[in-house]
């Protein structure tokens, strides 16, 4: 059970969080201070508010889970994100300062039509509502660790708290409360592992020879350097991670109206390529608490129940309710509650944002007022689908697995069509419209055919993305050639 100060400590900055979030709530706040907090915050707040959204739960609990169970294969995704970073602050910081709309998908309508826009931001919103779903879970599982409260009023009272102080106080409240939850986390974090490695019997060294020696391997491997397909090998891993991050720094709405909110363009750069290059130590920190929490246990420094060692994301919170002394339990636990909460209101915020400028504006004419109602109607409705996905994430065995599966199938190959778009200036929009049909084939055949034995070979889930934005954008070239030589548009 929780001692009654790491309750108090949990319960102080839990409801701080969201109180400051609120207090950025103006009765007359526009739309624009909403989506974009009308481009006054600075370079290095908006950095670690990108920095802070890739954290998330997810990262905090998952990865050391991931580690704990198997080794460090994840974290190669990690790696390819200075790809990503450099591509944006280069080239897609600028487009979208210049573009003159918050929206993501604005370009696509003006590219090739108004169901690309469509297409664009339902994948958007069908992946946000998978990651909210996922990270509510996560923000869950210490709290029916810690206390045995039911679950699924834990993640009920979560997500109606997150709900509450995004929709009140917008994207600035967002990305000042992810800042501060991003400094907060990472000290969180340092502090759980020092505790780990000064624990272990012969030293801190002995974290790293009881790991590498690992019956099952090297605890600390990349994953195999062979070129199948069917595994997460290390090359499929980095592809994977590739496509995935230029996705999230090129088209996310999350990252794009982070962009907006900069004071300028050197700030928004700036921010792009902080928040990328800081994830990368900071996610190679979290691996390393799961190698950790495997040689702890290992050596036998305390003993780990077996129904908790079935379930790799229940290790790290865990060791906190057992292993932390008094106040650090309640600090670890905000920690991590600091970094879900930030990714699942910037999700609310964002999913708003696209359902006002790509579904209600361009049908509704409405004032202001009008499209500040629409934002936290559509927040809250986004925000309420999250928690049932949440509920029905209690049933999977990884939580990193079940969420990159679902955000290769759910990202249906956009990038293929904003790179599209992006380099192609003379793609046709029934060129492209067929090239998506290709790519949404390519991405449904490679997520169904391992699990209904079809025909054909196997894949790995993580390449759906990969195959599917390549489709869309080969796809694109090639039948506008064919149909240019045959005078047919």
């Amino acid at each position: 059970m929780l001692h009654v100060v790491d309750f108090v400590v949990f319960i102080v900055f839990t409801l701080g969080v969201v109180v400051f979030g609120c207090s950025f709530f103006k009765q007359d706040s526009s739309a624009d201070d909403f989506t974009s907090a009308g481009r006054s915050i600075p370079g290095w707040v908006v950095g670690m508010s990108i920095f802070a959204t890739y954290v998330s739960s997810i990262s905090y609990i998952g990865y050391p889970g991931k580690s704990f169970a198997s080794d460090w294969n994840a974290f190669v995704f990690s790696l390819s994100i200075p790809i990503a970073s450099y591509f944006a602050a280069r080239y897609f910081v600028p487009f979208y300062r210049n573009s003159g709309s918050v929206s993501a998908y604005a370009f696509l309508e003006e590219k090739f039509g108004r169901w690309a826009r469509l297409y664009a931001s339902a994948c958007y919103l069908l992946t946000q509502i998978a990651r909210m779903g996922s990270i509510l879970y996560l923000l869950a599982v210490p709290m029916y660790i810690l206390m045995g409260w039911n679950i699924h009023v834990v993640i009920v009272a979560t997500s109606v708290a997150i709900i509450i102080y995004s929709m009140l106080g917008g994207i600035r409240a967002v990305i000042w409360a992810d800042a501060i939850q991003g400094f907060i986390l990472i000290g969180g974090a340092l502090l759980c592992l020092g505790i780990l490695m000064f624990s272990m019997p012969e030293g801190p060294l002995q974290t790293f020879t009881v790991a590498a020696n690992s019956p099952m391997g090297n605890k600390f491997s990349l994953g195999s350097m062979g070129g199948q397909l069917t595994d997460s090998t290390f090359w499929v891993c980095l592809i994977y991670g590739i496509f995935i991050n230029l996705q999230n720094y090129g088209i996310d709405q999350n990252y794009v109206q982070r962009y907006h909110a900069a004071k300028t363009d050197a700030d928004a750069r700036f921010s792009a390529l902080f928040g990328g290059y800081l994830f990368i130590p900071v996610s190679a920190l979290f691996f390393l608490i799961g190698s950790a929490l495997y040689s702890f246990y290992t050596v036998g420094v305390s003993p780990l129940p077996s129904v908790i060692a079935q379930k790799p994301d229940y290790v790290f919170p865990y060791f906190i309710v057992s292993e932390l002394p008094i106040g650090m339990r309640g600090l670890l636990i905000a920690s991590i509650f600091a970094a879900g909460m930030s990714t699942v209101s910037t999700s609310v915020t964002s999913a708003a944002t696209v359902v006002l400028t790509d579904y209600y504006k361009p049908i509704m004419h409405g004032t202001d007022r009008h499209h500040v109602v629409v934002l936290r109607i559509s927040g809250i409705i986004v925000g309420l689908l999250g928690t049932l996905v949440a509920i029905a994430m209690l049933s999977v065995e990884s939580i990193i697995d079940a969420w990159w599966t679902l955000s290769s199938i759910f990202s249906g190959g956009m990038l293929g069509l904003f790179l599209l778009g992006f380099v192609g200036r003379r793609i046709g929009r029934k060129a492209s419209f067929v090239g998506c049909l290709i790519g949404v084939f390519v991405i449904a055949w490679i997520s169904l055919a391992k699990r209904f034995d079809l025909p054909g070979p196997h894949l790995h889930e993580y390449l759906a993305i990969v195959l599917g934005t390549c489709a869309i954008f080969l796809g694109g070239f090639v039948l506008t050639w064919l149909w240019d030589n045959t005078h047919i548009r």
